[in-house]
């Protein structure tokens, strides 16, 4: 039996995360209580539920607030041997939060006459602290809209099931901020830039002209050699300790020239592997 236990804070992206998971078979529940996770699966996890081995379920900060502090005992003494576990937990800054909330007109749960919105939403990230330190997958909604969501899900939870490691490579601009869901990060502002060439400055990493520059720079080769070299070093360590997903981000200046190029690259390297390999370029995507 595969368990998802999807998390995050109000805003962030959870339901349209269970639906995604519904859409391609999953028995999705929404607000579990975190008490009656054991019981849920030792009622499906057996040969005479074969509809029920897929099964999702979202635990937030509707729960009563003792069962999420006992959420990681409750979650490690599930059966290893029976059930493959992971937990996704979506996220977002406190001002999307709050903006995504003003547009919605929603409540929030943890709102009252004595706590304000900015308040609920800062308090609601301490209550899931415990579910936060267990997640395999953190993904930062921010900037993403429901189609981008969608797909990332998807992509990551369903891509080549059962191949083992997730990798993801994410290119991104050092002057927009570094991803908050990056598990590595390597900074490749030192390489050459072809910004500073004019007739490749509207183009980006994925045209060929581009590629042609980066492919005759000697110092880019060398650091892509270094950082594919350091990966497949490491990648098995990581899945050999049960990392289900892992998001590498390579991060230039802007974020369309450097890191793309070097993302697509390191794509075309590690798809040759058994792990599951996707890109995303967070600022031309």
């Amino acid at each position: 039996m595969k368990l998802i236990v999807i998390s995050g804070r109000s805003g962030s992206g959870k339901s349209t995360c269970l639906h995604v998971l519904e859409d391609i078979g999953y028995y999705c529940v929404d607000n579990l209580p975190a008490s009656m996770l054991g019981t849920l699966t030792e009622s499906v996890s057996n040969d005479l539920h074969p509809e029920f081995q897929e099964v999702a379920v979202s635990i937030d900060a509707r729960n009563i607030s003792e069962d999420l502090e006992k959420f990681p005992h409750i979650f490690e003494n599930l059966d290893s041997n029976k059930i493959e576990r992971q937990i996704i937990f979506l996220d977002a800054d406190d001002n999307t939060l709050l903006k995504r909330f003003s547009e919605t007109r929603r409540r929030h749960p943890l709102t009252s006459e004595n706590l304000g919105l900015l308040e609920a939403i800062k308090k609601e990230k301490f209550l899931l602290a415990p579910i936060i330190s267990l997640s395999n997958l953190t993904i930062d909604t921010s900037s993403l809209s429901l189609h981008q969501l969608r797909d990332i899900v998807k992509n990551r939870v369903t891509s080549k099931a059962g191949t083992g490691l997730s990798v993801q490579f994410q290119s991104f601009g050092f002057k927009h901020g570094v991803p908050v869901d990056a598990d590595m990060v390597f900074d490749v502002r030192c390489l050459p830039n072809p910004y500073w060439v004019v007739q490749l400055r509207s183009l980006n990493g994925l045209d060929k002209e581009v590629a042609d520059y980066l492919d005759s720079q000697h110092e880019v080769q060398d650091m892509y050699t270094d950082i594919k070299d350091f990966l497949t070093r490491w990648l098995p360590k990581f899945e050999a300790n049960n990392r289900s997903y892992i998001t590498i981000a390579i991060g230039c200046t802007g974020g369309q020239h450097r890191s793309v190029y070097l993302c697509e690259k390191l794509k075309l390297e590690f798809n040759t592997t058994s792990y599951n390999v996707q890109v995303r370029h967070k600022e031309i995507s």
